[in-house]
């Protein structure tokens, strides 16, 4: 715990958002908090003005739907949240949509699941995804695939979902707005004397034992889960704040300093998942690059076809590889973001050739820069 100066929204480039149920959904009318809704999309408005990028993870598919299939009932079969989600996922999506397009604002919906944050080759086709959404001025709206549950829904989902989401795209900041405005040294509904605490340098045992139970009603979720997505959050480099939601213009608020908690990032986090690339997953084949793209790669650079010159093994898209220059020596490694086939046929050639080569278009990045590691 500190009061050690704490991030700042006005300062993040990239940040993530997730909005919890209770806020997207009117709780006596189960319609979309319309007026709501268009108050945080002028706050992101706002927020891209100054040349922040902003990336919604938005639950209340399930909320939006229940009351209209006669679903009322607190505990539902997984079956049953399945239809709803299936149903309220496009009013959802409409609502974002209106709310976003008030300020010229094109609405992208994504509907992912943890595993896809989790399998090489579905992280990299979803990052690439929100990254070029990003790139054409799109707001992605994420949502948890609740129609494709294989499990049980959790509590929780979309507070992790966003966590990882913030990690998959390198976020500066996650902001999970919520019912409260931070953490407390104990539930200050309940205990008079709790303390808010504005800043978390650690997420210690400590820390962890104050999230409470998931609250009541259609909202899912709790202070432990938000404790468990600063976890990753803050483990991939990520700050955090949990934030109170239930204002008009909640992104604002925090701009101008409401009070909050901020979680703040581990120093070792942004290369956590270098370090996870470099000695955790065994190359499955390799490149060999030129003189002239080895030296791109030690000044930052991603790896591009062009300087590649052979290709060995047998790897899949997302597969770990090595890069060797032409001497044998490992200068890096990456995840291919194409197959060892695809790959042979690029090698050597400029992007401008790739569509014609392999009769589709793929990344003109054969390695991205963010998914490789110097040795």
């Amino acid at each position: 715990m500190s009061d050690s100066a704490a991030p700042s929204l006005a300062s993040a480039k990239r940040i993530v958002v997730k909005i919890g149920s209770a806020l997207v959904v009117d709780s006596e009318t189960a319609a979309p908090r319309s007026a709501w809704l268009a108050s945080v999309a002028a706050d992101v408005a706002a927020l891209r003005a100054r040349g922040a990028e902003v990336v919604l993870v938005s639950s209340g598919a399930i909320s939006l739907a229940r009351r209209a299939l006669g679903l009322t009932r607190r505990a539902l079969r997984l079956e049953e949240k399945q239809a709803a989600a299936a149903v309220g996922q496009i009013r959802l999506a409409g609502a974002w949509q209106e709310a976003l397009s008030a300020h010229r604002m094109n609405a992208a919906q994504l509907l992912l699941t943890l595993e896809d944050s989790e399998d090489r080759r579905r992280y990299l086709n979803a990052r690439a995804t929100i990254s070029t959404l990003l790139q054409l001025g799109c707001v992605p709206v994420i949502n948890e695939n609740d129609t494709v549950a294989t499990a049980e829904i959790r509590f929780g989902d979309n507070d992790r979902l966003a966590a990882r989401v913030a990690e998959m795209i390198s976020a500066d900041a996650l902001v999970l707005l919520s019912d409260i405005d931070g953490l407390y040294t104990a539930d200050p509904r309940k205990d008079a004397a709790a303390a808010h605490i504005p800043a978390v340098e650690r997420i210690t045992d400590e820390i962890m034992a104050m999230g409470g139970d998931p609250p009541p009603g259609y909202s899912s979720g709790g202070m432990r889960t938000k404790l468990i997505a600063a976890r990753i959050a803050t483990g991939a480099g990520c700050a955090m704040a949990i934030a109170l939601g239930q204002r008009d213009n909640p992104l604002a608020a925090l701009v101008d300093g409401a009070r909050c908690t901020w979680f703040l990032p581990a120093p070792e986090g942004r290369t956590a998942r270098k370090r996870w690339i470099a000695g955790s997953l065994a190359p499955l084949g390799a490149l060999v690059v030129d003189a002239g793209a080895a030296r791109a790669l030690q000044r930052g650079s991603s790896l591009l076809p062009a300087g590649v010159r052979s290709v060995e093994g047998d790897f899949s898209r997302g597969d770990p590889i090595s890069v060797r220059d032409e001497g044998g020596r490992e200068v890096a490694r990456g995840l291919s973001a194409y197959d060892a086939e695809a790959a042979r046929l690029i090698a050597g050639h400029r992007s401008e050739e790739l569509e014609s080569l392999l009769g589709w278009r793929g990344r003109d990045e054969i390695i991205h820069r963010d998914d490789l590691v110097l040795a």
